[in-house]
């Protein structure tokens, strides 16, 4: 079981994450849960589908690298989900 550190970590990682996503991929955005829960999911995806690609992203802060997945996998989230609502 995770601690409530990093549990508090997790949050402020996908918040950020899912604001960055949100950002870039325009009129995206879910509000602060919603950031958070993109983040979240976009972190899951960037970590299964970077590396398969053979991206590898090493910045000297391993809560900014965080960030970085997490927002990468947080776009492809988002622009997967717009898709999906044009299509219906």
């Amino acid at each position: 079981m995770p601690g409530i550190e990093t549990i508090l970590i997790w949050l402020l990682v996908g918040a950020v994450a899912g604001w960055l996503a949100g950002v870039i991929v325009k009129g995206a955005g879910f509000g602060l849960v919603g950031n958070i829960i993109v983040g979240i999911i976009g972190a899951v995806v960037a970590g299964w589908l970077l590396p398969r690609i053979g991206v590898h992203i090493a910045v000297g802060n391993a809560i900014l690298s965080a960030i970085i997945y997490a927002a990468i996998g947080g776009v492809v989230v988002l622009v997967v989900l717009s898709l999906v609502r044009r299509a219906a």
